[in-house]
């Protein structure tokens, strides 16, 4: 089974690719679905971090606050390590197990991991696949879909691997920065589909 590293930088678009993939029938194994689910209440994560970083970081219904969370995190970079010390292991362990259920024949799968490189995890993949834009366009979008202020996704931004980095780490790009419509996106899916199918085969 070809496993296949979807990545990208907050807000370049990881998400709607990813579904083009799903709607062809690739199985998707998204970590930052995985990443909600070792957090939830009752996990030995979520106990974890609250140990860790402090009080202030639970909703009245004992789930984690993830805007104070946030902004805990990405305004100290060593608290930010702390938590991806609690949170990557419990992730990669129920992303290996989703893995293990994927029946033999599966030609390959997209594994969507939006810290790829920050965690180190190249080693878990065949091919890189970039979905890019450039960081003024991803904190545009990052706003408006999160209605955060500019600086905020900023911090965000430029917390994560650097644009560069991410290229010369990639096998494939996907440019999203507003050149490719709807239609020229899917048929760059489509394409890169087929291409790794036929490399699985």
């Amino acid at each position: 089974m070809l496993r296949i590293g979807l990545t990208g930088g907050i807000g370049s678009g990881k998400s709607t690719v990813s579904a083009i993939f799903e709607q062809l029938g690739a199985p998707v194994i998204d970590t930052d679905g995985i990443a909600r689910e070792v957090v939830a209440p009752g996990e030995p994560a979520l106990a974890e971090i609250c140990r860790s970083l402090g009080s202030g970081l639970l909703c009245p219904d004992g789930s984690l606050d993830r805007a104070a969370l946030r902004s805990r995190v990405f305004q100290d970079t060593s608290r930010r390590r702390r938590l991806e010390a609690i949170t990557h292991p419990a992730i990669d362990a129920r992303m290996r197990q989703r893995l293990a259920e994927l029946p033999e024949e599966t030609p390959y799968v997209l594994l969507v991991i939006p810290l790829l490189l920050e965690a180190g995890w190249q080693d878990r993949v065949d091919r890189i696949l970039l979905v890019d834009c450039p960081e003024t366009l991803q904190v545009q979008r990052v706003v408006a879909r999160d209605g955060i202020d500019p600086q905020e996704a900023w911090r965000m931004v430029r917390s994560q691997a650097s644009r560069d980095a991410r290229r010369q780490a990639a096998d494939d790009v996907i440019e999203n920065d507003g050149s490719l419509g709807p239609r020229e996106l899917i048929a760059r899916v489509r394409g890169l589909d087929r291409r790794y199918r036929d490399a699985a085969g």
